[in-house]
């Protein structure tokens, strides 16, 4: 493919080129925020979760409305084409375009004032809503009503641009319905507030005259035209497809922020929002339904409905199979009741008796006795988690099938019709030979999301989509419905609203832009005048991505880096503001850059595979967004489609420094189980040259170590020593088991391995070490240097083999390693029996004693006899592949009140935290909860991290604490030991590695 210049004049369909270079020059003297025209930005928004893909002119991030202001006028002054974007989650192509994007998520993101005895709030378009209903909560639970399942990262702007809904619409109604005014900008300048207008107010804006007066008053000639035909608009509860217009006729109040609102940043440019809120219902209690099929659950929506539900939504059994395969909310999914599709029906009332009593009622008149009730809010979430997960869950279908695409996941029917459709509908797919698509959505309102299998990457497939689009349209047509029920028309349905309304209601559609937009110039090729349906694809016919070969096998991906980069949907789950709800993408937690987030280098990898935009391994773009991944392996979990970015970062940093001098820290950091066993010889004189004052620092810049991080001290008694001279105590009751001597411990740590083998024996555990040197290469890979890495494991292998095929299991004490053994080895090495047998038999400490052997331990108390408590930092590698249950319930046996912080991760992340150039994301990382509450922690309180990298971040950062292993707290508590203030100096047992003890 043809490398894009960023410098060249952008050349627009219908239009004269614009001046790319000149336009970024002017807008740099004039905006304070970013301006940035480079082709890995431009990459990084050339797409949103839709099909389409559009490469922009560049990217502005505005970090005042002034910005704002200057960027279109700039944008004017150089004929360039505007886009406002929040959260970048768009379905159908709305937010990509030849434009300059503006994205307002990163700084326009205040609650400007908050009125809760009117019960209004002004805000700006870049605020996420569970950020504002965060603030507003409180205030007698006003909330601003319509919930996307997006809530946690959409932002308030692009719900008013797609006019959304969410699951709460049912009850509070669309987004526009809950606009009282907007503050917006023409692509001519004009700033203006916009609302409803009485007859008074109007004759008044016509008396000053200007643009705004010439606006309302040609506005109001154009509803007068056609009101007729707006007067039939279908009447749906989800009508998105088209302009609003219905919002301008006078019994609704001539209301142009309600029609605006939809407009998909094709008419005007929203600064502010006033938006009106709602009480939430005091109690909500939620209701699952089964029913043998999604239509016949269809066929129950009208029934439900006239219970008036809070929300009613609808999910058939291949979701929830494809969660279950995918290990998605599985204490979730055990609580469906049997059946083969379910409806989810949410009641609120002032008590929880209410609204189990209206609940009752509505099943008995449904003759209704496959439910179950819940109206305890930990159950409603885990449920409500199985809904919104419905997109992630279904973009690539689990056992090897089909990836399924948006593209007809958005139609709404009146919803007494429901059934009927849901039967039509299922009929289409099979004659299309698309069965594999689940079928959910918000039914209360007759709306259907689906993922449909289309094969995108051939000419037949594209064939089949576009006939399939229209031949569902017809049927939606049918129905008396809409093509868009909450995504938008964008590029996907643009196309289609004539055989929705007919022309001259598009006619009016394509007016009416034209009176705010009359050059074209606001997101065009969206919604009216729209690109083909078939157009600008992110795949295509001619989609052939380079297929590099790779170091990692990506059996998930059929072998391929370029699929494991297609992985991501889109759907943003990574731009998570806060900690708490995971790991994933810490540094975008602090930084709120595209960038930095899972989708941002996934988009980068996926444009460097393509080789249009940017080109090759040496791309500093792709570089530079990867450099503040932490490799926490977050994503490995916590995003829906599993895209594990430490994976890829490691991939890209071993063909990026092939045969090329590396970063100075890729060969001391990356290199340290070597340095290790050379400074186990003489530690005592390893430690003094490291610590003493100048030779330290001079250690420090040679080996790119932050000047004002502390170089780890080695144990002057190494454990290896200790084990091979202690008194084994185990009489191997329970059997043996291999303790897997991680660097970290053996070397930097090793009271806690002396903890372990002490524990281990003490339950009847024979304990072994390797008979020879091994590794996990841990090091290697998180630094790219996958060949040496596979050479370590390789070995590794070998020497565990004899071992292995006994069946002896591999205990891990450190968690970044432990996961290296279950999971990175294999996907190195490949299906070997041998690798396999490593995977199945390595197990955490906790595992082994919980799941393994269900040990019963003796419980630590206080001084006075209470139940100590605890507070727990989960390394990310523990709750992306290994797991935290079994350590929970092992710290409860051993008689902790343990509290796991939501925190994410430690920020340290090993060789990450350790450079000068990463100290600042690091520690705030790390100050985000982890630091804070463990500075907090009373000195009782025991402090726990398994993690080398969590511990040494919470005594780096001066919380005055000592963090101890899950295993020094079973010893003590075998050891009976009992703890007062600053616990964990007696769990601790580092001084017992000494020789001969």
């Amino acid at each position: 493919m043809t490398k894009v210049d960023p410098a060249s004049p952008v050349r627009l369909a219908g239009s004269a080129p614009v001046d790319a270079a000149g336009l970024a020059r002017t807008l740099r003297r004039r905006v304070r925020g970013g301006v940035r025209f480079d082709p890995g930005t431009r990459a990084m928004y050339a797409t949103d979760a839709s099909n389409y893909r559009q490469v922009p002119i560049g990217v502005v991030v505005p970090r005042t409305l002034d910005d704002v202001i200057a960027t279109v006028a700039t944008c004017r002054e150089f004929g360039a084409p505007v886009l406002s974007r929040g959260g970048g989650t768009s379905l159908a192509g709305e937010c990509c375009n030849v434009a300059v994007v503006m994205d307002f998520s990163k700084h326009l993101t205040a609650v400007e004032s908050f009125d809760p005895d009117r019960r209004r709030a002004t805000v700006q378009p870049g605020l996420v809503l569970d950020e504002l209903n965060k603030q507003t909560g409180p205030y007698h639970r006003l909330i601003f009503g319509p919930k996307p399942s997006t809530h946690d990262h959409c932002t308030i702007g692009g719900m008013i641009g797609n006019n959304s809904c969410g699951s709460t619409a049912q009850w509070s109604g669309t987004t526009a319905a809950n606009v009282c005014r907007l503050e917006v900008l023409t692509y001519d300048g004009e700033r203006m507030w916009v609302g409803p207008v009485t007859d008074e107010e109007y004759a008044a804006i016509l008396r000053v005259g200007g643009r705004r007066a010439e606006i309302h008053r040609r506005v109001r000639e154009l509803r007068d035209r056609y009101a007729d035909r707006i007067r039939a608009f279908p009447r749906l509860p989800r009508r998105i497809s088209g302009y609003n217009l219905p919002a301008l006729l006078p019994e609704n109040g001539f209301d142009l922020a309600q029609a605006l609102a939809g407009t998909e940043s094709t008419c005007v440019t929203v600064l502010r929002a006033q938006l009106r809120l709602v009480p939430e219902p005091a109690e909500r209690v939620l209701v699952l339904m089964a029913f043998p099929d999604i239509a016949t659950a269809g066929d129950a929506v009208p029934t439900v409905n006239r219970y008036r539900p809070v929300a009613l939504e609808g999910l058939d059994d291949k979701l929830v199979r494809y969660e279950g395969e995918e290990h998605m909310r599985p204490e979730a999914l055990r609580l469906l009741p049997e059946g083969g599709a379910w409806l989810m029906a949410d009641f609120g009332a002032d008590t929880a008796g209410e609204a189990t009593a209206t609940i009752h009622d509505m099943l008995a008149e449904l003759g209704h006795d496959e439910a179950r009730i819940f109206d305890d809010p930990e159950h409603r979430e885990q449920m409500w988690g199985v809904r919104e997960a419905g997109l992630g869950a279904t973009a690539r279908t689990p056992g090897g099938g089909p990836d399924t695409w948006p593209g007809w996941e958005d139609s709404a029917v009146p919803p007494d019709r429901l059934g009927d459709y849901l039967r039509d509908f299922r009929e289409l797919l099979h004659r299309y030979d698309y069965d594999v698509a689940s079928l959910y959505g918000h039914f209360g309102d007759g709306c259907l999301h689906t993922s449909i299998p289309f094969d995108l990457v051939t000419a037949d497939g594209v064939r089949a989509f576009r006939s399939f689009v229209d031949d569902a349209a017809d049927l939606v047509g049918q129905y008396g419905g809409s093509y868009s029920g909450e995504h938008g028309d964008g590029q996907a349905r643009g196309r289609l609203l004539t055989r929705m309304y007919g022309p001259e209601v598009v006619r009016a559609f394509e007016e009416f832009k034209a009176i705010f937009d009359p050059d074209n110039r606001m997101n065009p090729g969206k919604v009216v005048h729209a690109n083909p349906i078939d157009g600008q694809l992110r795949l295509g016919a001619d989609y052939a991505p380079a297929e590099p070969a790779t170091y990692f096998r990506y059996a998930d991906d059929d072998g391929s880096f370029a699929r494991a980069a297609l992985r991501c949907a889109g759907v943003g789950l990574c731009r998570h503001h806060e900690p708490g709800d995971g790991v994933m993408c810490p540094s975008y937690q602090v930084t709120r850059d595209e960038q930095h987030s899972t989708r941002g280098r996934a988009r980068l990898l996926f444009e460097m595979l393509r080789g249009e935009t940017i080109d090759g391994w040496h791309e500093p773009a792709v570089a530079d967004a990867l450099d503040l991944c932490l490799a926490c392996k977050g994503c490995k979990r916590d995003c829906p489609m599993h895209v594990d970015m430490a994976t890829y970062k490691a991939e890209f940093l071993a063909h990026r420094y092939h045969g090329r001098i590396r970063p100075v820290p890729h060969y001391s950091l990356g290199w340290l189980p070597v340095a290790a066993r050379v400074a186990a010889c003489a530690p005592g004189l390893t430690n003094a040259a490291t610590h003493a004052p100048v030779l330290g620092a001079l250690v420090k810049r040679l080996g790119g170590i932050d000047p004002a991080r502390d170089v780890p001290r080695f144990a002057r008694a190494g454990f290896k020593r200790w084990f091979r001279h202690r008194t084994p105590r185990g009489d191997g009751a329970r059997g043996t088991v291999l303790l897997w001597p991680d660097t970290f411990t053996t070397y930097l740590a090793p009271g806690i391995a002396a903890s372990a083998v002490g524990a281990l024996e003490q339950l009847g555990f024979r304990v072994e070490l390797p008979r020879q040197q091994v590794c996990c290469g841990l090091t290697w890979i998180s630094t790219g240097q996958l060949g040496v890495a596979r050479r370590v494991l390789r070995r590794t292998v070998e020497v565990l083999a004899p071992r292995l095929r006994q069946g002896v299991p591999v205990v891990g004490l450190e968690p970044s390693c432990t996961a290296v053994l279950r999971s990175d080895a294999a996907d190195l090495l490949g299906p070997g029996q041998d690798v396999q047998r490593l995977k199945r038999q390595t197990r955490t400490f906790a595992e082994l004693l919980v799941t393994d052997h269900d040990v019963g331990l003796p419980p630590l108390t206080s001084a006075g006899g209470d139940r100590p408590h605890a507070i727990s930092q989960a390394h990310c590698h523990h709750h992306a592949v290994l797991g935290y249950d079994a350590d929970q319930e092992l710290l409860r046996r051993a008689g902790l009140d343990n509290e796991r912080l939501a925190s994410g991760c430690c920020g340290l992340a090993g060789d990450f935290g350790m450079t000068r150039e990463h100290r600042d994301v690091s520690l705030a990382v790390g100050e985000q909860v982890l630091l804070p509450a463990v500075r907090a922690a009373d000195d009782t309180t025991l402090v726990l991290a398994d993690g080398f990298s969590c511990r040494t971040q919470i005594q780096e950062a001066r919380t005055g604490r000592q963090p101890v292993h899950t295993a020094e707290v079973v010893n003590a508590a075998l050891r009976g030991v009992r703890v007062g203030t600053l616990p964990e100096r007696q769990i601790s047992v580092r001084p017992e590695v000494r020789r001969g003890r």
